[in-house]
C-alpha cells in the first residue's frame, strides 16, 4: 500500500482546499510539523559545534553547573510533554490502522514532535552547564510556534464539533496546556537573567559549594533527570573497581548538609519554643524537629504517595491485557469520519493490549523512579537530623556541670548511648517515618481495589492479612528482647575471653586452659540459648511474611467456592494475586516501623532529659571585678632564691633559709592571681564540700596546696576553674597589664583582641593536669602540644624536664605513635608524665598541677621538681599551684595552703607556719621523716619505672617478628601477589569468595545444608504450582464458559470445582508448612554454624603455642571474640535467608515467564549481561563505602568519650572551640560516608527497578504477540504477575550479595585463625605409665639444649648443659636478653626445644604429655595475674584442695591476716584483673598459688620484682624453709637475693658463662657474677 502524507482513499481529495486552507485536516496536520522541523534544523548545528568544541576541554568542570530559573519544572513539563506525545501517536497508529491506506498525517507529527522535545531539553541541559542563556531564544520561538500551531489545530476541532469525547481533542487540548507553560516558564527566564532585550544582563555565579572544588557530592546540584537516576554517581561506583574508594575521592558535604548549618536549624527551633512570658518552660523536641526539618519530610511523604499510587497500576494493567485478549481486539465500534479521518473514542485506546503493556511499563519506571526518590529525600533529611542532635549533644556536653558527672546523674556510659544509639534511633525513624502515613492509605486503596475485583470475598482475604500484622509485632518486640539478653551473655563471655588471653601464659604454665576454656563454654551455652530463641522468632518472622500471602489467596478462593458465585476470570484473578502481594510488604514493614516508633519516642525523652540537664555556671563571675590592685608591670626588687639547684635532695628542713622577698608596705596589697574569698562550694547536692574559703595565689610564685587524703585539694581547684557550684563568695582572676601580657608571649590572643573580647577572655586559659590522666586519641606529640604552634626547643625542654625521651624511644614510631584508647597502652606513670609535659608546653600565665608525683616514682619526681616546675615554669615566671603530698618539697613554696577536711587549715609561707603554728610543722617533720625512710628503700630497689619501661619493651620486641604489621589485611593480600597490574587487583576486588561461604555452610553441618537446599527448591516449586493451578482453574472455567450453555453442564462444572479446590488446598498447606521448615532450617544451620566456629576457635587458640600470642596483638584476638564472632551468630543467618529467597524467586519468575513465552530467553541474554555489570559494579563500591562509613564512626564515637572523659582538663585549657571543630569535622567525615553508601544503594535500586520494568514489557509485549498467533492466554496473567514480582527482588539479590561479602569477611577472619598450629599435647608416653608422684626427687639434667621461639627465629639458648642435684637451691642471673626466662619456660616445654633435652627425675619432658607435665611443676612469674572470682578460685581452680591447705599458703605468704579481714575471707571477691589488690599484694597471691601446689620443683622467674625489701626478705627466709627439702630455680634480678643459693648459673647471649657455688664465683676478680654483686651493693 503506498505511502502518502495525507493518504489517497477513492473518492476523496485529500489535498481539496475548496473550504478553506485551514479547513483541510490534512494541512492543519502539516502545518504543525513546521515548528519541530525549524528547531531540529536550528539545533543540531550548535549541539554538534558545542560538542566539537567540548571534546578537546574533555569535561566541563562543575563549577559552570547552575540552574536556570525553573529548572525542575521545566523538566517535568517536558517528560509530560514527550508522554502525551506518545499518546499521541499511539493513537494516530491506532486511527490509521482503520483507515483503508495509511495516513502518515496521522502519526508523523506526533513523531516529529518526540524528537523535537527531546531535542530540546537535551539542548537546554547544554546551554545551562556552558551558561550561555543567550541560545534559549531558539527554544523560546519554538515554544512560541508550537503553541500556535497547535492552537489552530484546536481551534479547527472545535469548529467542526469534536469534543471530549474524541481521545484526539483531549490530546490537542494538553499539547495546547504544556506549550503554554513551557513559554511561560522561558519567559521567566528571560525576566529573572535579562539575557536580551535588556541593557545590562544580570551575573550569575554558581553556588559557593562548587566553586569549592572539595564538594563531591553532587546531588543537590545536577539536573532533574540526573537527580532521578543517579547518572552523577557512574564514575564513582565503575572507577571503585580499578582503585578503592578513599575518604579523600568523596570530598566535603555540600553547605547544606553540613552539621553545623543542620546544627544551627535546629537549635533555632529549639530556642525559639522558650517565649518570654515562660522562659522555664522546657521545649518539645518534637516540635523543633518538625520545624527544622519538616519540609522535606512532607515532599518525601507527597512522592511516597505518588509511588504507592501508580503502583496500584500494575494489577489494573494486567487485568486489562489479559481480559482484552481474552475478548480479541475486534471491537471496532461505528466508524465516526470527520475532516476525512478517523476519530477514537477516548476508552478505545484502553482497550488496546499493546497500549496497556507501554503503560505499565512508563507506570513502573515512574513509580520506582518517584519511590527511590522517596527514600533518598527521607534519608538525607536522616542524616541532616543526626548531624544536627550529635553538634546539639555535644554542645551540652561541654556546658555539663562536673557534678552532674561525678554524683552519677550522667554517666559516660549514658553519653555514649545517646551518642551511638539514641541519635541513630532517631535517624532511622526519621528513614521509615513517611510509611507510617503512607501504608494505611495504600492498605485500604488496595483491599477498596480487592472488593471492586472479588467481591466480599476479597474482604476475607484482606482480613487474614490485617489480623496478622500484631502477631508480627508481637514478634517483632520479642526479637528486640532475647536481643538484649543475648547481648548480656556475650559481654560476659568477652570478659571472660579477654581475662584468659591476658594470663594466657600463666593458664599454659598450670596447666589450667581448660577449666578456663570450659567456663567461656558455659557462658557461650547460656548465649546460645537465647541466640535459639532470637533465631527462633526470625524465622518466625519471614515465616509468616512468606505465607501470609499463600494463606490470604487460599482464604479468598475457598470463601469465593463457597459463597456460591462463580470462579472468577483468569484476568481478575491475577489481578488479585499481584494486589495480595503489595499488600504483605506494608504490613510487615508496619511492625518494623511501630517499633521504631516507640523506640524514637524513648530515644527523644531521653535527648530532652539531657538537654535540661544542669549546666556549668555562668563565666560572667569568673571575670572578677577589679577588686585586686596590681603592681605586676613592676617585678619585686629583692634577694633571688637561695637554692642551689644541683644539690641532691636530702631535705633538712630547718637550717634552710627561705627565699628573701622584700618586706610588703602596709598600702601595697600583695601582686594576686587568684583570690578566692568567703567561698563555699558544692558538688551539687546543698552541703558544701568546701567551706569558708579565703586564698590568694600569688602571681608568678610556687603555690603548694597540702592535707591528707580526701580533705578537698582536687576540689579547691576545680573551684578557682568554676566547676563546682558555688553558694557563697566570689573568686577574682587578676586581669594582666597589657606589658605582661606581650612579655608572656601570648600574642595569638592578645594583639587583636577588642575591650569586650578582653573581658570575656579575661580568664585566659588555665594549663591544668588532673591526678586521673587524660590522653587523647592522637599522637604523643599532639598530647603534648594540644593545640598550641609546635616549638621544637620547648618541645624538647618539657619531654626532658618529664623525663620522656626513654619512654618516646621505646615506642614503634616515636613521638608519632598513637596513644589513647585505641592506640598503644601506657602505664600510668608515662601517661601521667604526659599529662604533666602538657600543662607545662602550653604557654600559659597559670598552670595547676593536681598531684603530678602520685604514679612516678622518686626519681622521676625529683627531675620532674627540679626541672619542669622549679627551672622551666618558674623560669618563665608562670603562678604555678601544685596539690601534692610529697612533703619533702614543701621547702620550694613560696606559699603553702594547707587544708583539713574542706576548709582552708594554714595558709601562708614555710617560716610563718613554723613560727606560728608548730604542731602542724612537727607533724609534718614527722611524715617526712617516715617518707626519707621509704626513699632509702625506694632508691635500692629497681624503681617501677624501668619496670614500666620494661614491659613497653616487651611488649614491642614480641612484636618485631611481625615487622609492625598488625594488619589483618596483609593475609588476603598474600593470596595473589603476582604482579600487581591493574587487571589483577579489579579482579580480586570483585570475585565473591566462595571458599569462605562453602567453608561456613560446611560447619553448619551437611545435613542441615541438604535439608536447606531441598526444602528451599521444594517450597518455590510448590508456591510455582500454586499460581499455575490458580491460572489453569480459571481459565478452564471461562473456556468452559464461552464453548457451552445450557444447565446440563452446571453438575459437571461443580464436581469440576471441588476438584480444584481439593487440589488447591493441599497445595497451600504444603506451601504453608514448606515456608516454615525453610525458614527454620536457615536460621538453625547459622546457629550450628556460628557454634562450631566458636567452639573450634577457642580451642585453637587456648591451646596455640604462646609465640602465637606473641606475635598477634591481644585487639586482633579479642575481635575475632566480640565483632566477628556476632556477625556470625546475628547477621549472617538472616542475609543469607534473605539472599536465597530473593535470587529463587527471581530465578523462579523468569523460568515461568521463559516456558509461557519461549522467546522471552533470548531477550533474558543482554538484560542479565546488564544485571550483571551492575552487581559487579556495585558490590565493590557498596563494601568500599562500607568501610568508609565503619572507619569513620570510630574516631566519631571515641572524641565524644573522649571530650565527657576530659571535660574539666578542656575547660580548663579554654578550648571548646577547637574541640567543637573537630567534632563537626569528624561528624561531615561520617554524614558523608554513609550518605554515599545511601546514594550507592539508589543508584543500583534505580537500575535494577528499570531493568524490571523492561523484563515486564518484554514479557507484556512477547506474551501478546504470541497471543495473537494463538496460545493459551490463561498463562499469560501468571507471567505477568510473576514479571512484576521480579521489579520487588532484583535489588535485594545484589543487596544481599554485598553484605553476604562483607560478613563474609567475619568467617575469613576466624577460618584464618583456625589454621594456627596447636601446641602438642599428646606426647609419646602414656599419662598412666607416668609415676603418680613424679617428680619426687626434683633431680634436673640439662643435655646439650638448644632453644629457640619459633623455626623461622635465631636460638634463644645455644647448647646449654647443667646438673641440678634434688633439693637444690639454683640462682640464674645475667642481662636482660641474655635467655634466663627462656630457660624456665623451657622446663615446661613452652618453647621450641630443637636440640637436646632436660631430663627430671629420669623422664625426658619432651615425650610427656604436656598437662602432665605442666601439672607436676610450679612456676611464679613476674608479672602478677590474678583472675576475676573468689581469692579460692584464683588459688585453686580445680577445687581439689582443702580450705587447710589453702589457709596454709596464704600464711606462708604472709597473707593470711589480710584475707581474714575480708569479708567473706576465702571466698572474697577479686574483680577483674585483681585491680582491688596492690601489685604487691597480687604478687604475694601468685606466690601462694604456687606453694598450693606441692610440687618438688619450684621455679621463681624474677617474682619479687615489684614488692618491697622488708616483704621481700621474708619471702626468701620462708622460702628456704617451705621448700627446704625441695628444688628451687631463682631467676633473679636483683643478686643478692641469690647469695645464699646453693648453684650460681650465669648467663650470657643464651650460653652459661659461669657455673659455680657463688662464694667461689665472688672471689673471681674479673668474673661477670662479682661485677653484678658489685653494681648491686
Amino acid at each position: 500500500m503506498a505511502l502518502a502524507f495525507c493518504g489517497n482513499e477513492n473518492g476523496t481529495n485529500a489535498y481539496n482546499v475548496e473550504r478553506g486552507v485551514l479547513d483541510n485536516g490534512c494541512f492543519v496536520d502539516a502545518l504543525n510539523l513546521v515548528p519541530h522541523v525549524f528547531l531540529l534544523f536550528i539545533t543540531f548545528p550548535i549541539l554538534f559545534i558545542g560538542w566539537g568544541s567540548q571534546s578537546s576541554k574533555v569535561q566541563i568542570h562543575h563549577n559552570t553547573w547552575l540552574h536556570f530559573p525553573g529548572h525542575n519544572l521545566r523538566w517535568i513539563l517536558t517528560f509530560s510533554l514527550l508522554f502525551v506525545h506518545v499518546c499521541e501517536f499511539a493513537e494516530g497508529i491506532v486511527s490509521n490502522k482503520m483507515m483503508n491506506t495509511n495516513h502518515l498525517h496521522l502519526f508523523m507529527p506526533a513523531f516529529m514532535g518526540f524528537i523535537a522535545a527531546t531535542t530540546s531539553v537535551v539542548y537546554y541541559h547544554n546551554i545551562e552547564t556552558s551558561n550561555f542563556p543567550k541560545l534559549l531564544l531558539v527554544l523560546f520561538i519554538y515554544w512560541v510556534l508550537a503553541f500556535i500551531t497547535k492552537s489552530i489545530k484546536l481551534w479547527k476541532f472545535a469548529v467542526h464539533d469534536v469534543g471530549l469525547q474524541h481521545l484526539r481533542f483531549c490530546i490537542t487540548a494538553l499539547l495546547v496546556i504544556l506549550y503554554g507553560l513551557l513559554m511561560a516558564v522561558e519567559i521567566n527566564v528571560i525576566r529573572v537573567r535579562k539575557y536580551v532585550f535588556f541593557a545590562n544582563p544580570q551575573k550569575v555565579k554558581p553556588p559557593e559549594d562548587l566553586q569549592d572544588l572539595g564538594v563531591r557530592f553532587l546531588q543537590p546540584f545536577v539536573n532533574l533527570l540526573s537527580k532521578a537516576t543517579y547518572w552523577w554517581m557512574n564514575p564513582l561506583i565503575i572507577g571503585a573497581h580499578k582503585r578503592p574508594i578513599e575518604l579523600k575521592k568523596i570530598g566535603k558535604l555540600p553547605i547544606a548538609m553540613r552539621a553545623l548549618t543542620n546544627y544551627l536549624r535546629l537549635k533555632d527551633a529549639y530556642e525559639d519554643q522558650r517565649t518570654a512570658e515562660d522562659p522555664d518552660r522546657s521545649p518539645s523536641m518534637w516540635r523543633s524537629m518538625y520545624r527544622a526539618f519538616g519540609r522535606p519530610i512532607l515532599l518525601s511523604s507527597t512522592l511516597r504517595y505518588l509511588a504507592d499510587l501508580l503502583g496500584f497500576a500494575g494489577p489494573l494493567c494486567i487485568s486489562g491485557i489479559v481480559k482484552y485478549m481474552d475478548n480479541g481486539n475486534n471491537t471496532a465500534s461505528s466508524e465516526i469520519r470527520i475532516l476525512g479521518v478517523y476519530f477514537m473514542s477516548s476508552f478505545e485506546l484502553l482497550q488496546n493490549t499493546s497500549v496497556l503493556a507501554v503503560l505499565l511499563f512508563l507506570a513502573l519506571v515512574l513509580q520506582r523512579t518517584f519511590l527511590q526518590a522517596s527514600y533518598y529525600v527521607t534519608i538525607e533529611t536522616g542524616i541532616n537530623l543526626r548531624g544536627a542532635l550529635l553538634a546539639m549533644i555535644y554542645n551540652k556536653i561541654l556546658r555539663l556541670s562536673t557534678s552532674n558527672m561525678s554524683m552519677g546523674e550522667m554517666t559516660l556510659g549514658q553519653i555514649n548511648n545517646l551518642v551511638a544509639i539514641e541519635t541513630n534511633q532517631l535517624m532511622w525513624f526519621l528513614f521509615l517515618c513517611p510509611n507510617l502515613w503512607a501504608m494505611p492509605v495504600q492498605i485500604v486503596m488496595g483491599v477498596i481495589l480487592l472488593y471492586y475485583l472479588l467481591g466480599c470475598s476479597a474482604l476475607v482475604g484482606a482480613s487474614v492479612i490485617v489480623l496478622l500484622a500484631p502477631v508480627q509485632y508481637l514478634i517483632a518486640t520479642k526479637l528486640a528482647d532475647t536481643q538484649k539478653s543475648s547481648l548480656e551473655h556475650s559481654t560476659d563471655r568477652l570478659k571472660k575471653t579477654s581475662e584468659i588471653l591476658k594470663g594466657i601464659k600463666l593458664l599454659k604454665l598450670y596447666a589450667w586452659e581448660n577449666i578456663f576454656c570450659d567456663s567461656v563454654e558455659e557462658t557461650r551455652g547460656k548465649e546460645l540459648t537465647s541466640l535459639k530463641t532470637f533465631a527462633f522468632y526470625t524465622s518466625l518472622s519471614i515465616f509468616m511474611n512468606a505465607a501470609i500471602p499463600i494463606a490470604a489467596v487460599l482464604a479468598t478462593f475457598v470463601m469465593h467456592h463457597f459463597i456460591g458465585e462463580t470462579v472468577p476470570s483468569s484476568s481478575e484473578a491475577f489481578a488479585a494475586l499481584a494486589l495480595f502481594h503489595i499488600l504483605v510488604t506494608p504490613l510487615f514493614l508496619l511492625s518494623t516501623v511501630v517499633r521504631f516508633a516507640v523506640k524514637a519516642l524513648v530515644s527523644v525523652q531521653k535527648l530532652g532529659e539531657f538537654l535540661q540537664s544542669d549546666e556549668i555556671g555562668d563565666d560572667s563571675w569568673r571575670n572578677g571585678d577589679m577588686c585586686v590592685s596590681m603592681e605586676a608591670g613592676k617585678k619585686h626588687p629583692g634577694g633571688t632564691k637561695a637554692i642551689n639547684r644541683k644539690k641532691p635532695m636530702r631535705y633538712q628542713m630547718d637550717n634552710y633559709e627561705q627565699p628573701t622577698r622584700r618586706t610588703m608596705r602596709p598600702t601595697e596589697t600583695e601582686d594576686v592571681a587568684v583570690k578566692v574569698s568567703n567561698g563555699f562550694f558544692t558538688w551539687g547536692s546543698n552541703l558544701s564540700t568546701l567551706s569558708d574559703i579565703n586564698i590568694r595565689i600569688p602571681t608568678g610564685q610556687l603555690t603548694m596546696i597540702v592535707g591528707q587524703v580526701g580533705c578537698g585539694k582536687s576540689s579547691l581547684l576545680l573551684a578557682m576553674l568554676g566547676e563546682m557550684q558555688t553558694i557563697d563568695g566570689r573568686v577574682h582572676w587578676s586581669k594582666l597589664p597589657d606589658c605582661e601580657m606581650v612579655h608572656e608571649g601570648n600574642f595569638r590572643y592578645f594583639l587583636s583582641l577588642t575591650e569586650e573580647d578582653f573581658r570575656s577572655k579575661n580568664r585566659n586559659s588555665v594549663a591544668y593536669a588532673t591526678q586521673k590522666s587524660w590522653l587523647l586519641n592522637a599522637t604523643v606529640e599532639e598530647n603534648i602540644t594540644f593545640g598550641s604552634p609546635f616549638n621544637k626547643q620547648r618541645y624538647k625542654a618539657v619531654i626532658d624536664a618529664c623525663s620522656l625521651q626513654p619512654d618516646i624511644d621505646l615506642l614503634p614510631f616515636g613521638d608519632q605513635t598513637e596513644i589513647g584508647e585505641r592506640g598503644i597502652n601506657l602505664s600510668g606513670g608515662q601517661r601521667q608524665r604526659i599529662c604533666v609535659a602538657r600543662a607545662l608546653y602550653q604557654n600559659t600565665n597559670i598552670v595547676f598541677l593536681d598531684d603530678p608525683f602520685s604514679a612516678l616514682d622518686i626519681h622521676l619526681s625529683d627531675h620532674l621538681m627540679q626541672e619542669g616546675i622549679l627551672k622551666f615554669l618558674q623560669d618563665d615566671k608562670r603562678t604555678v599551684v601544685l596539690v601534692t603530698h610529697k612533703l619533702q618539697y614543701l621547702i620550694h613554696a613560696d606559699w603553702i595552703i594547707a587544708m583539713k577536711d574542706g576548709s582552708v587549715l594554714r595558709e601562708g609561707t614555710l617560716k610563718d607556719i613554723q613560727t606560728h603554728d608548730v604542731e602542724l610543722y612537727d607533724h609534718w617533720k614527722t611524715l617526712m621523716n617516715r617518707q626519707d625512710q621509704e626513699l632509702e628503700k625506694d632508691i635500692q630497689q629497681d624503681s617501677q619505672t624501668t619496670l614500666e619501661r620494661k614491659t613497653l619493651r616487651r611488649a614491642f620486641y614480641s612484636r618485631e617478628a611481625k615487622n609492625q604489621t598488625d594488619d589483618e589485611d596483609e593475609e588476603e593480600e598474600e593470596e595473589e601477589e603476582e604482579d600487581d597490574n591493574m587487571s589483577t587487583t579489579t579482579n580480586r576486588r570483585s570475585k565473591i569468595p566462595w571458599r569462605v561461604c562453602w567453608r561456613y555452610l560446611s560447619s553448619g553441618g551437611f545435613f542441615m545444608v541438604f535439608l536447606m537446599i531441598s526444602s528451599k527448591l521444594l517450597k518455590h516449586s510448590v508456591i510455582v504450582a500454586i499460581d499455575y493451578w490458580i491460572a489453569k482453574w480459571t481459565s478452564a472455567k471461562t473456556n468452559h464458559n464461552a464453548t457451552m450453555s445450557g444447565n446440563s453442564t452446571l453438575n459437571a462444572q461443580t464436581e469440576n470445582d471441588s476438584y480444584y479446590l481439593q487440589v488447591f488446598i493441599i497445595l497451600c498447606a504444603a506451601g504453608i508448612t514448606l515456608c516454615l521448615i525453610t525458614s527454620l532450617t536457615v536460621e538453625f544451620l547459622g546457629l550450628s554454624a556460628a557454634t562450631n566456629l566458636h567452639h573450634n576457635l577457642l580451642n585453637k587458640i587456648i591451646h596455640a603455642p604462646i609465640r602465637f600470642f606473641d606475635i598477634t596483638p591481644l585487639g586482633q584476638i579479642l575481635n575475632r571474640f566480640s565483632a566477628d564472632t556476632n556477625i556470625i551468630d546475628q547477621h549472617i543467618p538472616p542475609t543469607l535467608e534473605s539472599l536465597t529467597r530473593s535470587t529463587l524467586l527471581c530465578l523462579s519468575a523468569i523460568g515461568v515467564i521463559s516456558c509461557i513465552t519461549r522467546t522471552f530467553l533470548i531477550a533474558l541474554v543482554p538484560i542479565a549481561v546488564a544485571f550483571y555489570f551492575i552487581q559487579k559494579y556495585f558490590r565493590v563500591a557498596s563494601k568500599d563505602l562500607q568501610d568508609l562509613d565503619d572507619s569513620t564512626q570510630l574516631p566519631l564515637l571515641c572524641h565524644f568519650s573522649e571530650t565527657a572523659e576530659g571535660l574539666t582538663t578542656i575547660r580548663a585549657f579554654r578550648h571548646e572551640a577547637r574541640f567543637k571543630q573537630r567534632m563537626l569535622e569528624l561528624t561531615d567525615t561520617n554524614n558523608t560516608a554513609y550518605l554515599f553508601l545511601s546514594a550507592a544503594n539508589r543508584w543500583l535500586e534505580v537500575r535494577t527497578d528499570y531493568l524490571g520494568s523492561v523484563i515486564v514489557l518484554t514479557a507484556a509485549v512477547l506474551s501478546i504477540w504470541n497471543a495473537e498467533h494463538g496460545s493459551g492466554n490463561g498463562l499469560v496473567g501468571l507471567g505477568l504477575t510473576y514479571a512484576l514480582t521480579v521489579t520487588n527482588y532484583l535489588n535485594w539479590v545484589v543487596r544481599n550479595l554485598a553484605d553476604l561479602e562483607v560478613q563474609m569477611a567475619a568467617v575469613k577472619k576466624v577460618d584464618s585463625f583456625l589454621g594456627t598450629e596447636s601446641e602438642d599435647y599428646e606426647g609419646t608416653i602414656d599419662s598412666s605409665q607416668v609415676p603418680e608422684n613424679w617428680p619426687q626427687e626434683g633431680e634436673i639434667k640439662i643435655q646439650d639444649l638448644c632453644v629457640r621461639y619459633d623455626p623461622m627465629l635465631k636460638p634463644v639458648l645455644k647448647h646449654v648443659n647443667a646438673y641440678i642435684e634434688p633439693g637444690q637451691k639454683v640462682g640464674i642471673c645475667g642481662r636482660t636478653g641474655s635467655g634466663k626466662s627462656s630457660l624456665s619456660l623451657a622446663f615446661f616445654n613452652m618453647v621450641d626445644m630443637f636440640e637436646g633435652k632436660i631430663i627430671i627425675d629420669g623422664i625426658d619432658i619432651c615425650k610427656l604429655p604436656l598437662q602432665t607435665l605442666r601439672s607436676r611443676l610450679s612456676i611464679i612469674l613476674q608479672d602478677p595475674v590474678l583472675f576475676s572470682g573468689s581469692i579460692r578460685f584464683n588459688l585453686d581452680p580445680e577445687r581439689t584442695c582443702t580450705d587447710d591447705r589453702l589457709w596454709e599458703a596464704l600464711e606462708i605468704a604472709q597473707l593470711k591476716n589480710m584475707v581474714k579481714a575480708l569479708p567473706g575471707g576465702l571466698d572474697a571477691v577479686v574483680t577483674e584483673g585483681g585491680e582491688n589488690f596492690s601489685v604487691g599484694q597480687r604478687q604475694l597471691f601468685c606466690l601462694a598459688r604456687a606453694f598450693v601446689r606441692k610440687s618438688s620443683i619450684l621455679i621463681m622467674d624474677e617474682a619479687t620484682a615489684s614488692i618491697d625489701m622488708a616483704t621481700e626478705n621474708i619471702l626468701q627466709k620462708v622460702v628456704m624453709t617451705a621448700f627446704a627439702d625441695r628444688t628451687v630455680v631463682t631467676i633473679a634480678h636483683r643478686v643478692h637475693t641469690i647469695l645464699t643459693h646453693d648453684l650460681v648459673i650465669v648467663m650470657k647471649r643464651g650460653n652459661i658463662l659461669e657455673y659455680d657455688k657463688p662464694e667461689t664465683l665472688l672471689e673471681q676478680e674479673g668474673g661477670m657474677f662479682a661485677s653484678f654483686v658489685k653494681a648491686d651493693m
